[in-house]
């Protein structure tokens, strides 16, 4: 397994509401990201992990005090992620994943076994389900609600059991969609409602440790603290 540019590159700042906007459409790619944002640190690993860190500008924002030209003039919907390249802007986390991997070299991130790509159409379509049945869980009955969540992760993990990842041996694009959430849920739930996600799923303890030995993921890992703090702000209000 390829690994690319193991070494951290050093970040860019983070552009608030008073800060300049950066060239449009100057033969420069950037995407626009967000350095504690789950969705946009989708396509941050994918870049990282296809070696992508020269070919494609990160241009981070502050969500909280976003510029207005980022809606106004780059990206109306006015959220993160978006990718500027070749002319125009497109967005959406798992769409951009797969744009990278359609348009850019570097290792795999789909793989064309047949059963491998027929399941991870499920898998991705299952995400969003995912997140907001755990994010739910947040008011009510963590193992009861959440639980079966989970429990399906550890399920997956066993559907190709010659690797720790989703499809087996390989890391890709799944293990990503799933992890930027999964490993917030681990810290959190953990730490304010002292609930360990990883209890009877030695698959997805595994898998976790596995993902964390990747250094395009381990770059662009979130602040821990920070995280609580913002998901108890938004969520136990």
């Amino acid at each position: 397994m390829l690994f690319f540019k193991s070494v951290p590159e050093i970040l860019p700042p983070s552009l608030d509401a008073t800060a300049e906007q950066p060239p449009l459409f100057d033969g420069i790619t950037k995407l626009y990201t967000c350095y504690t944002c789950p969705f946009a640190q989708r396509v941050w690993i994918a870049r990282n992990f296809k070696g992508l860190q020269d070919e494609i500008k990160l241009v981070p924002l502050i969500l909280q005090n976003r510029p207005a030209w980022y809606s106004e003039k780059v990206y109306p919907p006015n959220k993160v992620p978006s990718l500027e390249h070749k002319g125009k802007i497109t967005g959406e986390s798992l769409d951009l994943i797969k744009y990278l991997e359609s348009n850019f070299q570097g290792p795999s991130l789909l793989h064309e076994d047949p059963a491998k790509k027929e399941f991870t159409g499920e898998l991705l379509s299952y995400s969003d389900t995912f997140n907001r049945t755990v994010f739910t869980s947040f008011k009510g009955d963590i193992a009861k609600e959440a639980g079966p969540a989970f429990d399906h992760l550890e399920n997956a993990l066993h559907k190709f059991d010659d690797g720790p990842f989703f499809l087996g041996q390989e890391f890709s694009l799944v293990d990503i969609a799933y992890i930027t959430f999964v490993e917030r849920f681990y810290i959190f739930l953990s730490e304010v409602f002292k609930h360990d996600i990883t209890a009877g799923r030695p698959k997805l303890t595994a898998w976790i440790e596995e993902v964390n030995k990747i250094e395009a993921y381990k770059q662009t890992k979130t602040d821990p603290k920070e995280m609580i703090e913002t998901y108890k702000n938004k969520f136990m209000a």
